[in-house]
Order: structure tokens, then C-alpha cells, then sequence
């Protein structure tokens, strides 16, 4: 969810003259978004399945520290674009990633073996239903935002700079098995 929101981030404006300018019509705003929500969504229902059927098995570790990575050129790519149209091909790449980390998640469910297709799509269902509700809610209060410079000067960047950040040094905790943000306990 982390790294969609990052993409949906700049979902309201498009690039012009190396500045991001805001959308004019909500309608390419929607087509925009229901583009990258659906090649997230189909990328990591693909990788979600191929890892809890055992096709595709990949370390844990390595899998959160990309999905950390993941995180970090969503957020980077909203201050320094390189992916400027056809956001949707980033979503999905990200998408791809993601599923292994949600397949590990449903996987220590211990789900018996024969539960497994109906489990798959409860998960599925509940993971978009969530990305759904969020965009709902995000996407409105983004649109009406968009021309202002709270939005444009402060938001974007900011909250971008942040989430980079902040996925960096998950990054890290999760590469090098460090604790850099642990909360003493």
C-alpha cells in the first residue's frame, strides 16, 4: 500500500517543462489512477500466486529489502521523474515485488494445502478492497488540492522526500539486519 499511495502521489498533476503542473480534467485523472491501481494489482496477484504455489520461492529478507527499494524509486521518481507517462509500467514492476512480500505474509498463515485457491482470493479481494478504500479516500482530497501550493510545493515533495527516506532506512534494517528505527522496548 505504501508504495502504491507514493504513485498515486502525483496521480493529480502531469509533467511539463520539468515541473509538475496540475491535471485539468478529472477524467484523465481516474483513467490515470484505475491504470496504475489495476497493473499494481495484476503484477502482484501473479507473483502472489506463483510464490504460495511454490513455483517461485525467494528469501524473505530479500524480499522486504526490495520492497523497501520499491518504495524508495516511487518517492525518488516523484521529485527526479524519469517515469513521467505511463506510470502504470512503474506500478506493475512494483506490483511484481510486492507479492512476494504479500505471499510471505499469507504463507505464515499455515493454510492447509487444499484451502489454498479460496485463501488466494480472499487475499486478493481484502488486499484491493483495502488499495480501493485508500485511493477513494486519497484521490478526491488530491484532486481538489492539486492547484494549490500546499499541494504542488509542500505535499509532493515533502511527502515523497519523507517516504524516500523513511524506506531507506528500511532498506538498510532490512538488508543489513540492523535497527535503526526499533523503538526501545
Amino acid at each position: 500500500l505504501d508504495g502504491l499511495l507514493a504513485l498515486l502521489l502525483p496521480a493529480v498533476l502531469w509533467r511539463e517543462n520539468g515541473r509538475w503542473r496540475p491535471a485539468a480534467a478529472l477524467r484523465t485523472v481516474l483513467l490515470e489512477t484505475v491504470a496504475i491501481v489495476t497493473a499494481f494489482t495484476v503484477a502482484h496477484s501473479l507473483t502472489l500466486t506463483l510464490a504460495v504455489l511454490g513455483v517461485v520461492n525467494l528469501p524473505s529478507r530479500w524480499v522486504e529489502t526490495m520492497i523497501a527499494f520499491t518504495i524508495v524509486l516511487a518517492a525518488l521518481n516523484n521529485l527526479f521523474p524519469l517515469v513521467t507517462t505511463r506510470r502504470w509500467s512503474l506500478a506493475f514492476g512494483l506490483g511484481l515485488i510486492h507479492g512476494f512480500g504479500f505471499a510471505s505474509a499469507l504463507r505464515d498463515l499455515g493454510l492447509p494445502s487444499d484451502a489454498l485457491a479460496l485463501a488466494l482470493a480472499g487475499f486478493n479481494l481484502g488486499v484491493e478492497t483495502g488499495q480501493l478504500a485508500i485511493v477513494a479516500l486519497m484521490l478526491p482530497l488530491a484532486y481538489a488540492l492539486r492547484q494549490t501550493w500546499l499541494y504542488q510545493r509542500l505535499t509532493l515533495p515533502v511527502g515523497s522526500a519523507t517516504v524516500a527516506l523513511l524506506a531507506l532506512v528500511w532498506c538498510l534494517e532490512r538488508g543489513l539486519n540492523l535497527a535503526l528505527l526499533s523503538m526501545p522496548g
